[in-house]
């Protein structure tokens, strides 16, 4: 127990967190009458509410959410369950992505043919999925959320100070008072954000997984160190930055899974607009402040590098995100409309991309046989008169060649199927 005193004593060292000439004691709660310091002790009031949190989600999802996505006639059903084949399901464990390497050996072991394995891969790989309507419902939830959180924290900002010259998280330092409306607006925002730690590894799945779970580690540990350390203005400013984006990207997916796609596209683009605007405007402007303006109005003391390179670790990430955003826009503008979603997840991507390569060599004949035509300025599918022609033209062939009679009459099929 000793030593862990002593660890403690040694961690939470004034000479780290605090300016030169403060002590603990001196922003306790009541140290001075004149000043409301925040309470370390209050960090843990986000854990229960985090519970609540998660407890309005699924009723709202169950009771409101998903009786209105099943009237906008979104799928809640998952397509039907692959075959049990434990040879495959072996090899589908340690991969979910189909080698073709893999189908000459798996073929000889299965008695099943290439074409066979890959359809059950298809399948397979459906069955993972989330239905639409899950993922409607998630993304309805956050939507609401980051709504009702930036409304209430602009709400709360508005007649402070700092929320119109950042400069002002500095001034007085560390004796600023917490009101009681930063004081819910941090702690409801932390217990929203230790829900979304807890329900991440549950909900649906994305490219993006340990982004977002670092994102969340990182967020939740700048908001306590900046509430023991009293330094909740410009905290405060980092959540109402980080909401304002959030609501029309969770908007812009939910009219995707409706099947809106027009109000998609014009949402993603206010979205693009905003987040630009404030992941890389407003943000970095608070970054400067914290960097060369606090300097200047504060002595410095080493937990401002440990906040300054949190703080920077989070414009990392907006930097990288901001990237992927631009390919679907460049994406969206060459195929005129949002082609996917920058936070979609494995089985999404692949789809299409499985589709067209679930017959090796008959993808690749027929992809020859398009650029071909392109070249040439036909068609490579025929139309309804050459296939009716075609069909005729079998039948009245039939009589001279049965191998050829059952070569033609599969050509249909493998072209329709491909380009399914």
């Amino acid at each position: 127990m000793d030593l862990i005193n002593k660890f403690s004593d040694a961690f939470w060292s004034t000479h780290i967190w605090l300016p030169p000439n403060t002590t603990w004691a001196d922003i306790a709660p009541g140290s001075r009458p004149d000043v409301v310091h925040a309470d370390y002790r209050d960090l843990i009031w986000p854990i229960p509410l985090a519970a609540v949190v998660m407890l309005i989600r699924y009723t709202l999802e169950r009771f409101w959410i998903s009786p209105i996505g099943k009237s906008l006639g979104i799928r809640s059903s998952r397509p039907k369950k692959a075959a049990n084949v434990p040879i495959l399901e072996t090899a589908y464990a340690k991969s979910s992505r189909l080698d073709h390497k893999w189908l000459a050996p798996l073929s000889k072991q299965t008695d099943m043919t290439e074409r066979q394995i890959e359809r059950w891969w298809r399948l397979r790989r459906a069955q993972d999925k989330p239905s639409t309507l899950v993922k409607f419902c998630e993304n309805t939830w956050r939507c609401l959320y980051y709504l009702y959180s930036f409304i209430f924290g602009v709400i709360v900002l508005w007649d402070k100070p700092w929320f119109w010259d950042v400069k002002s998280c500095w001034y007085g330092y560390p004796h600023q008072s917490v009101t009681s409306d930063i004081w819910l607006y941090y702690m409801i925002s932390m217990s929203f954000y230790w829900s979304l730690t807890a329900t991440q590894f549950f909900d649906v799945k994305r490219k993006d997984f340990w982004q977002m779970f670092i994102h969340h580690m990182v967020t939740l540990l700048l908001m306590s160190l900046s509430w023991v350390c009293n330094l909740h203005r410009v905290g405060s400013l980092v959540l109402v930055v980080h909401d304002c984006a959030d609501i029309f990207l969770e908007a812009a997916k939910l009219t995707k899974y409706a099947n809106y796609q027009k109000l998609c596209d014009a949402i993603f683009a206010i979205f693009t607009v905003v987040w630009i605007v404030t992941r890389l405007g407003f943000y970095p402007r608070i970054i400067y402040s914290s960097s060369v303006e606090a300097p200047r109005i504060l002595p410095m003391f080493p937990a401002y590098y440990i906040f300054n390179a949190l703080l920077l670790m989070l414009l990392v990430l907006h930097v990288i995100w901001t990237y992927m955003i631009l390919k679907i826009v460049v994406d969206s503008l060459q195929k005129g409309l949002m082609s996917g979603d920058i936070r979609s997840s494995d089985s999404e991507d692949l789809t299409d991309s499985s589709e067209n390569v679930r017959v090796a060599n008959g993808s690749t004949r027929s992809k020859s046989k398009s650029s071909a035509a392109a070249a040439t300025g036909t068609a490579a599918t025929p139309t309804v008169t050459q296939r009716k022609q075609h069909s005729n033209s079998s039948r009245s062939s039939s009589s001279n060649s049965n191998n050829h009679t059952a070569t033609t009459a599969t050509t249909p099929t493998t072209t329709t199927e491909t380009t399914n």
